[in-house]
């Protein structure tokens, strides 16, 4: 097995298929790959699962993406040249998948949470021939990390879940609720979700998304 520049974990498909579809999970801030790995077993048995170590380590179990700042505002959450860095190196940790790994090219999906999400959002409309679909939890809609313009005939094949907390302590679901809008404007296809619930995922939320991936994995 040759070496790649993420840690992570691997649910093989359940199904025999010569090139299944991959699901790349990106778990949240001060969290680690077993984070929404443990919904691994329950989704679609024929996707590939990888679920990705954040570089930054926190000390304990706890890595990052990029520094945030929780005590600001949201024009100063994020530390930007950090989150541009990681889009770089996830953008070269899925090359190395696809690189080793027979998968479906076609049908590839990410999966993030929080500070994850707000990756998979941006990583998906900054290289929309590369992934289509995002189950974006969690997050929200920054422009700062996108390439400008937008190139909308780009975006045809690009779909997306997007869920939020409505008591969500750590990313208000204000920010969230302007995603419908900035995806409408961009014929985006997507599907908005709010659950009673606060930074986390909700029973019904994971029900929802699993099957909306369901219906898309086999392209």
């Amino acid at each position: 097995m040759p070496e790649f520049s993420l840690e992570f974990v691997t649910r093989k498909p359940k199904i025999n298929q010569s090139k299944p579809p991959l699901l790349i999970m990106l778990h949240g801030y001060g969290s680690n790959e077993q984070d929404l790995f443990s919904f691994a077993e329950e989704l679609p048995d024929e996707l590939l699962i990888i679920s990705v170590r954040a570089p930054l380590s926190m000390g304990f179990g706890s890595y990052a993406w990029y520094t945030i700042h929780l005590d600001q505002g949201s024009d100063r959450f994020s530390d930007i040249p950090e989150a541009k860095n990681a889009l770089k190196l996830i953008d070269n940790f899925i090359e190395e998948i696809i690189k080793t790994y027979e998968v479906d090219e076609r049908n590839i999906f990410l999966m993030g949470f929080s500070q994850g999400a707000i990756l998979s959002i941006a990583y998906a409309l900054n290289h929309p021939d590369k992934i289509h679909y995002v189950t974006a939890l969690s997050g929200y809609v920054n422009l700062e990390l996108m390439k400008k313009p937008f190139e909308t005939a780009a975006f045809k094949n690009l779909e997306f879940f997007i869920s939020h907390g409505t008591v969500d302590q750590v990313i208000p679901v204000a920010w969230a609720r302007r995603s419908p809008d900035f995806f409408d404007k961009l014929k985006i296809r997507h599907s908005y979700q709010e659950y009673p619930v606060g930074h986390g995922v909700a029973p019904q939320n994971f029900y929802d998304l699993n099957d909306w991936i369901k219906k898309r994995c086999t392209g």
